[in-house]
């Protein structure tokens, strides 16, 4: 049995409707919250990002060494800035977010340990290099002015001469 092309646009027709009342992952996960970043040496400052059902209104977020932050509604997300204090131990805090409308969400921060180098690397260079006078300097310059100065003359010379 052969299906014409008509028939089977409307048989495609038909079943779109069902496949689009289906709820999508996507907006399943409507409420969340999140670090930005997420793993963050003590003394850094992080952002939260947070989503509610509802973001007109603001939510809190508690984060066990920092305390509760409110976040408030910024570009149709829920948002804050704050700073990770530096006493903090190194570990994995839980990041709670709770909704006006109850409901919530839950994420992790990763705390490491601030490691700061000692001194950068030895390569050389500038700083090794011994220091040179402000007239050797000088004179290096109008030694190499003078030699570009007779070099100029002499090739005018060879040229007017050849």
């Amino acid at each position: 049995m052969r299906t014409s092309v008509p028939a089977a646009l409307a048989a495609l027709a038909l079943a779109l409707p069902v496949v689009l009342m289906e709820e999508s992952p996507a907006l399943a996960a409507s409420v969340f919250v999140e670090t930005n970043p997420s793993t963050v040496p003590s003394g850094d400052e992080i952002g939260i990002r947070a989503s509610c059902d509802d973001n007109l209104k603001p939510a809190t977020v508690t984060i066990d060494p920092i305390g509760t932050i409110t976040v408030s509604p910024s570009y149709g997300f829920l948002t804050a800035t704050t700073r990770v204090p530096a006493a903090t131990d190194p570990g994995d805090y839980p990041v709670r977010l709770k909704c006006p409308d109850g409901k919530t969400a839950e994420n992790t921060l990763h705390v490491v340990v601030k490691v700061e180098p000692a001194r950068g690397p030895a390569t050389g260079g500038g700083g090794t290099a011994p220091a040179l006078s402000a007239t050797a300097m000088i004179g290096g310059g109008l030694a190499a002015v003078a030699a570009g100065v007779a070099l100029g003359v002499v090739a005018a010379r060879r040229r007017r001469l050849g």
